[in-house]
C-alpha cells in the first residue's frame, strides 16, 4: 500500500507497471448510477492512454443500470450514434486488486465535452467553486448494506423472494455476530485497507444480515473515490464468498432502509476549520450556520442526486430512520441534517438524507454545492428541531419531493442546480431520472395484483 501512495505522476505509473512486469492493467470509470465500468488494457495501450488519453464509448452515459438505452436524452442516444468520447487515466488512483496477484486498478474520468455529464467531473467543478471561495471540503461516507446467503443465480431463480439473510433477526452492534463471523469482518477490513478506502468502524446494524461500515475521512474527491470503490468491491468480496451484498435504499417492506450518511466539514487554505467557533453555542460558526441553511434550502431541489431511484422513496417514510423533510437539529438523528458539535478537528454536519443507493460523486456534489449556496447568499437556517422531527410540522420550503419524477422536475427547474452543475448536466441527468420513472410505470407490481385483481 505504501508503494502506491507514492504514485502521483504518469512516469511513476509507468515505472510501477514495468517493475511488476504487468502485461495488462484494469481501468474503470463510474457512471451516473455509481456503477464501475471498465476493461483490462494492454500495457502499450495503457501507456499511450496515460500520455494522451483514450477513447470510451459514450453509451455508458446513455443507458440505464440494466443497459437499456435512454430514449429521452439529448447529450447522447441513438440520434448521436454513440461515438467514442475522450477519457483520462488518473495516476494517483492506483489500487491493488485483491485475489488478482499483482494486478493494478486505475480510475479514469471523461474529458472534453463528456466531462459535463461525468459524475466525477461534476464533483470537481463544485470543488473548484469551493476553492474559489477559499474553502476545502473534507468528507466521510458511511454505508449500511444487507448480506444474503445467495448468489446471482439463486436470487433470480427465487424471483427475489424468500432470500436467506447472512444472519437472522435484528441484533445491532452484536459482538456475538461479529465474533462468530470474525473471518468475514477481517476480510472486509483487510480489503479496505489494501485498496486504500480504510474503514474507521464496522459493526452489525439492526436487521437480519445488515452491516454498517464508516469510511475514514479524507478530502472530498478522495472520499468519493473511496466510497464508490467500497460499494463496488464489497459486492465483489461477497460474491467471491458465495454471498450477495445489496445497497438498495430499501430491499424489503418488512425492513428499514439502508442509509448512506455523509459527514462534511470545511477548512480554509491553511487547513483550519471554518465550522468551529468555540465562542458560539454548540461551537457553530457563522459559516457553518450558513452552510446548513443552504443545505436546507436546496435539499428538495437536489433530492434527485441523493435519492436517484424509484426505490429511494420507499425509504423516506416516518419512523424508518430516514428524514422526511429538510430539518436540522443538534445531535438529533431524526433530522435530515445533524449538527455534530466538537472541536477544531471534529465539528461537522451529517447529511442523514443520503441513502446507500446514491452515486457518491453526485451525492457529495449536491451536499457541498447546497452548503456553498448558503454561504454565498448568507442564508439563515430555521429553528433547530428538538425531539422527534417526524412528529413536527414544517414549512412548504422544507417539504421533500415524494417521488423520483417529482424530484427530477424540481432539479430541472432549479436555478441553483444550473449554476453549480451546468445546464447540460441538469438536462441530461433529469432526463435519465424521468426515464427510470417511465420504466417503472410500465410494470404491474405484486401489490397492485393483490389489491385489485379480485376486488375491483
Amino acid at each position: 500500500m505504501s508503494e502506491l501512495k507514492r504514485i502521483k505522476t504518469v512516469e511513476d505509473v509507468k515505472q510501477l507497471v514495468n517493475h511488476r512486469k504487468l502485461s495488462h492493467i484494469k481501468v474503470g470509470l463510474f457512471d451516473n448510477d455509481g456503477v464501475l465500468l471498465g476493461k483490462y488494457m494492454g500495457r502499450d495501450k495503457f501507456f499511450s492512454a496515460l500520455d494522451s488519453g483514450f477513447s470510451f464509448c459514450d453509451v455508458v452515459l446513455g443507458w440505464d443500470c440494466q443497459d437499456q438505452i435512454y430514449d429521452n436524452t439529448t447529450f447522447t442516444g441513438w440520434h448521436t450514434g454513440f461515438p467514442d468520447k475522450q477519457a483520462r487515466i488518473l495516476p494517483d488512483t492506483a489500487r491493488n486488486l485483491p485475489d488478482e496477484e499483482n494486478m493494478l486498478l486505475f480510475l479514469a474520468e471523461f474529458s472534453g465535452d463528456a466531462e459535463q455529464v461525468c459524475p466525477r467531473g461534476l464533483l470537481r467543478r463544485v470543488i473548484d467553486k469551493a476553492a474559489s471561495m477559499g474553502f476545502l471540503a473534507r468528507a466521510a461516507c458511511e454505508y449500511e448494506f444487507f448480506l444474503f446467503q445467495e448468489t446471482p443465480d439463486s436470487i433470480r431463480e427465487k424471483g427475489y423472494r424468500n432470500l436467506k439473510p447472512f444472519t437472522p433477526d435484528a441484533f445491532g452492534y452484536s459482538v456475538i455476530r461479529n465474533s462468530v463471523h470474525s473471518e468475514l469482518y477481517h476480510e472486509i477490513l483487510d480489503m479496505a485497507q489494501s485498496m486504500n478506502f480504510p474503514i474507521e468502524s464496522i459493526h452489525p446494524e439492526t436487521g437480519p444480515g445488515v452491516i454498517e461500515a464508516a469510511l475514514v475521512v479524507d478530502d472530498i474527491l478522495s472520499a468519493a473515490d473511496k466510497a464508490a470503490l467500497f460499494k463496488t468491491f464489497m459486492k465483489v468480496l461477497a460474491e467471491r464468498k458465495g454471498l450477495m451484498a445489496t445497497f438498495m435504499a430499501r430491499w424489503s417492506s418488512e425492513q428499514a432502509g439502508q442509509s448512506g450518511h455523509i459527514h462534511m466539514s470545511l477548512v480554509d487554505a491553511n487547513g483550519q476549520s471554518v465550522f468551529y467557533d468555540p465562542s458560539q453555542p454548540h461551537g457553530m460558526s457563522a459559516v457553518q450556520k450558513h452552510f446548513i441553511a443552504g443545505q436546507q434550502r436546496l435539499m428538495p431541489e437536489f433530492l434527485a442526486l441523493l435519492a436517484p431511484t424509484i426505490n429511494s422513496y420507499r425509504r423516506l417514510l416516518p419512523g424508518h430512520w430516514a428524514p422526511t423533510r429538510a430539518s436540522w437539529g443538534v445531535e438529533n438523528r431524526t433530522c435530515a441534517l445533524r449538527l455534530i458539535p466538537g472541536n477544531e478537528k471534529s465539528q461537522r454536519v451529517e447529511y442523514r438524507l443520503g441513502a446507500a443507493d446514491a452515486c457518491p460523486y453526485l451525492a457529495l456534489a449536491a451536499v457541498l454545492a447546497s452548503g456553498l449556496y448558503g454561504i454565498e447568499h448568507g442564508l439563515e437556517p430555521t429553528e433547530a428541531v428538538s425531539g422527534n422531527a417526524y412528529a413536527q410540522s414544517s414549512s412548504g420550503e422544507q417539504t421533500l419531493p415524494r417521488s423520483l419524477y417529482e424530484a427530477a422536475q424540481m432539479l430541472k427547474g432549479s436555478e441553483a442546480a444550473v449554476n453549480y452543475f451546468g445546464e447540460t448536466f441538469v438536462e441530461h441527468y433529469a432526463a435519465t431520472r424521468e426515464w427510470e420513472e417511465m420504466e417503472f410505470r410500465k410494470h404491474v407490481t405484486d401489490w397492485e395484483l393483490a389489491r385489485y385483481f379480485e376486488i375491483i
